[in-house]
């Protein structure tokens, strides 16, 4: 990322409806998987670790991270054990270890996804389950992508592709915060059309009701994910399992 953008992510992915609204989906998921009490649990790319405290309460997590200042931010929450790690290649683990690993809009960041899935797949136990959540549809590049540093955007079969090509079975996968797709496409395609402006982030916060609003138009699609396929969304979710 951008310098200066984990330290406005950690101020605001508390409240921020966007990481409230995607916490409150995947918890969700996680609740339908039937962990045992003592799972173990890897947050890979765990940023400043803002899903850290949800994890904790499925079992024993432990927050990856790649970033210095992004992993200080994470341990300093005092939730967890957070180590300094990097995909594909570079995660100290155990093949085996977790039964349960997250990557939580990380795998747009890393330039070998398929390496880093193969990673990821080896330190599951089997029967253990990734979720994972990627940014969709690769016209909806934007300012935030170019932020970021991401270097793609997804559609549903490559996504496929790159999880079964790691060995893993995918369960379901589905288009998700789609609701507020329209919009967000409206206002990507409008940006092109455009003279260039400063490049922004995407992560200013909302006055209080419109990011309420915004929180809960996005988290209602935890009671449809996993039982209806959503044909489009501005990201992908999907559950897949070592056999």
């Amino acid at each position: 990322m951008k310098a200066g953008l984990y330290a406005q992510m950690r101020e605001l992915e508390d409240r921020h409806w966007w990481f409230t609204g995607r916490r409150r989906i995947v918890a969700e998921m996680i609740r339908r998987l039937g962990l045992p009490p003592d799972a173990r649990l890897l947050d890979a790319g765990c940023g400043t670790g803002g899903n850290l405290a949800l994890l904790a309460g499925f079992g024993e997590p432990v927050g990856a991270e790649y970033d210095a200042e992004a992993a200080r931010l994470a341990r300093a929450r005092g939730v967890c054990e957070v180590v300094r790690a990097g995909l594909p290649h570079a995660m100290p683990f155990a093949p085996g270890r977790f039964d349960l690993v997250t990557l939580l809009d990380v795998l747009e960041h890393i330039e070998d996804d398929a390496a880093s899935l193969r990673t990821l797949a080896s330190l599951l136990a089997p029967g253990g389950h990734l979720l994972l959540t990627v940014p969709a549809f690769p016209f909806l590049w934007g300012p935030h992508d170019e932020a970021h540093h991401h270097h793609r955007r997804y559609r549903a079969a490559g996504l496929r592709a790159v999880i079964e090509g790691a060995g893993l079975k995918l369960q379901w996968q589905s288009y998700y915060n789609s609701s507020l797709f329209p919009a967000v496409a409206a206002v990507r395609l409008l940006h092109r059309l455009l003279p260039a402006g400063p490049v922004g982030d995407g992560l200013a916060l909302p006055p209080a009701p419109v990011n309420a609003l915004l929180e809960a138009l996005f988290a209602a699609e935890r009671h449809l994910l996993g039982r209806v396929r959503l044909p489009v969304g501005v990201s992908l979710i999907a559950v897949a399992r070592r056999p």
